[in-house]
């Protein structure tokens, strides 16, 4: 089992939540930091000292307080602390339910385990660390499943055009006028709005600029 893990996350509750799941699994060293920066001194520190972390469990999101940071989010520490310890194991805990998201932290960031915050995730952090240590990549069936979908979701070509349109600046009134043009069908302002919502909600997005951003990073248009 591991023997030095270090948690980032900012709020109180989860973090005393995630001590206890440690102190059950008989984890021989736990810190717990409330900052991306104050980890990433720790992880620093302990390379320094020839006594490096086995693993990092860390939030995406952190809090803005009066306490001005360096690194702001989760996603930074997480680049940051491979960069000095390319070989540290990484969980991401968090409340993120975004397919795209969380596919994309393991494609870039090559996390090893993602858990979200939800109903038993006590359990699922310790099936999480156990997995994670025996070499393997830990994702449950929830999010697997839904990954599945995501990428399984077929663009038509009026799809793609939409989306193309909305990423160059185009209003979304408009479109219907320039799908006409380009006689493509089916091109109400309704039909418009149908794909956008049935889109949004396959891959899990709540705002437009968001379907069109993804888009881009995926190459679809």
């Amino acid at each position: 089992m591991f023997k030095k893990i270090l948690i980032a996350e900012d709020q109180q509750s989860a973090n005393i939540s995630l001590q206890k799941t440690l102190h059950d699994l008989q984890i021989e060293t736990t810190d717990y930091v409330y900052y991306c920066d104050h980890a990433l001194s720790w992880i620093k520190n302990a390379q320094r000292d020839q006594a490096p972390y086995d693993l990092l469990i860390t939030d995406l999101s952190f809090e803005p307080d009066n306490n001005t940071q360096v690194l702001e989010h989760g996603t930074d520490l997480i680049r940051e602390a491979r960069n000095v310890h390319p070989d540290l194991k990484v969980i991401v805990f968090s409340g993120e339910n975004r397919p795209s998201v969380i596919d994309d932290l393991f494609e870039n960031l090559k996390i090893d385990g993602y858990v979200r915050k939800a109903r038993h995730d006590a359990d699922h952090l310790k099936q999480a660390i156990h997995t994670v240590y025996n070499e393997k990549r830990y994702q449950p069936s929830a999010i697997k499943q839904a990954i599945r979908e995501e990428n399984s979701f077929e663009f038509t070509t009026v799809d793609i055009t939409i989306v193309s349109l909305l990423y160059q600046g185009e209003m979304q009134k408009n479109i219907p006028f320039i799908l006409k043009q380009r006689q493509l069908k089916p091109c109400s302002l309704s039909s418009v709005e149908k794909r956008l919502n049935i889109m949004k909600e396959a891959l899990g997005f709540v705002k437009n600029e968001q379907l069109a951003v993804y888009c881009k990073e995926k190459g679809l248009i």
